[in-house]
């Protein structure tokens, strides 16, 4: 007989995004003729930039043409595209082989599935609040105990807070998987290259592996603050690094990013290159075992991002998104509301008024100025009494939604 993974059934309640959309849609039942202003998911709202469609066109064109038609990819990803990404690196003075590039299909995916290359008794810890796909995929690997009191017995929770900037610090007991998100989703805060600093040595010390997610780190400005893990001395040894060109160039459709793994990362029970040569037997295109590549036309893409004219089209996106977060913020502070976040990434942290929790306030943005945030509770226990809003949005929008709080929520 067929059983199920019983693990599924610790997650708790529906994912946070269904739950939002449940809610808004029981308004719009109710109040049908009501216009919705949507603040919330952190969608990408801007089109492709010219640069990149003609990239996308160009592999549709050779798909289409008996010469040129390529199947299956090389294993890891187009060469060209893991030597531009090589190359971009290389401007940060960072020194990364191709082989140490993985090509995927979203970082989402790849922050879930690298945990199937460790063992199931590694004990994980996450940032509070932080991105639900790295609890989320602790549970279903059976990494955790059940939910009590708003947390899973078995992870370590590094909480990020008003006292420490919301910025986490290592964990004082040993652990073997450490999730980072930076810039942080959804607090919008930012690592100084002196705190990952710690997590490094930490992870050093105690041979254990930092999974560092980078999705939004073309949003930092300030030039003092890292992008990468691997400005940090001594990463190469510790951790893995996944990006994605979803929020810096509107890919999240298209869908395309990279995992680095380094050569040089060892783990306690495994030698140089282990780590390595296991993401690749999973992740490895036709030559790998769970993973067949990513698309063609995305790579081709991708390669027109990384073009200098690419680069500077969708630095203007950036600016644009950037804009909405410092017009967001500056409106809502000036309201009286204490705002968090949207200078080094597009989201904004808002801490709830009058003591109310995550999702009262959300019903209360929604139905009295019909605007839709995301609750902060969603993110973890630390996230609860803040909501997070999202610069994703039609600048048209913003101001839109922007008058309507000042008119009509009810502070």
């Amino acid at each position: 007989m067929a059983t199920l993974n019983k693990n599924y059934n610790k997650l708790q309640g529906a994912y946070l995004f269904l739950e939002i959309t449940k809610r808004v849609n029981d308004f719009l039942k109710k109040n049908p003729n009501t216009e919705i202003m949507r603040l919330g998911i952190g969608d990408t709202t801007e089109p492709l930039t010219k640069t990149v469609v003609k990239g996308l066109l160009s592999a549709v064109k050779k798909l289409g043409n008996k010469k040129t038609y390529t199947g299956y990819g090389e294993a890891q990803g187009d060469i060209r595209l893991r030597s531009a990404l090589s190359d971009f690196y290389k401007k940060r003075n960072i020194d990364l082989s191709v082989q140490e590039i993985f090509i995927n299909d979203g970082a989402k995916g790849d922050c879930a599935n690298i945990q199937s290359i460790f063992g199931v008794d590694n004990v994980v810890a996450i940032a509070d609040p932080v991105y639900p796909v790295y609890v989320d995929s602790s549970v279903i690997a059976g990494r955790t105990g059940e939910f009590i009191n708003g947390k899973y017995e078995g992870l370590v929770y590094m909480e990020c807070n008003e006292k420490n900037n919301f910025i986490p610090v290592p964990p004082k007991q040993k652990v073997d998987i450490i999730y980072l998100c930076n810039p942080n989703n959804p607090t919008g805060s930012v690592a100084t290259k002196e705190q990952l600093k710690t997590f490094v040595d930490y992870a050093i010390k105690n041979k254990a592996v930092i999974i560092f997610d980078v999705a939004y780190s073309e949003y930092i400005s300030n030039p003092s603050l890292p992008k990468s893990i691997y400005e940090i001395e001594g990463a190469k040894k510790c951790a893995i690094e996944i990006n994605s060109f979803s929020k810096w160039a509107g890919f999240t459709g298209v869908r395309l990013g990279w995992t680095v793994v380094p050569l040089d990362l060892v783990v306690e029970d495994g030698q140089k290159g282990k780590v390595h040569s296991l993401w690749s037997r999973r992740q490895g295109g036709s030559q790998g075992t769970m993973f067949n590549g990513a698309s063609n036309i995305a790579q081709e893409g991708a390669l027109a991002v990384l073009s200098p004219l690419g680069q500077e089209e969708n630095k203007k996106l950036i600016a644009y998104y950037m804009d909405n977060a410092k017009l967001i913020k500056k409106s809502l502070t000036e309201i009286g509301l204490q705002v968090f976040g949207g200078e080094n990434a597009p989201y904004i942290w808002i801490k709830t008024p009058y003591n109310l929790n995550s999702w009262e306030f959300f019903d209360k943005l929604l139905k009295e100025a019909h605007v839709v945030s995301t609750p902060g509770s969603g993110f973890g226990k630390e996230g609860e009494g803040y909501v997070r809003l999202s610069a994703f949005v039609d600048k048209k929008n913003v101001k839109k939604a922007l008058e309507s709080i000042k008119k009509n929520l009810k502070l």
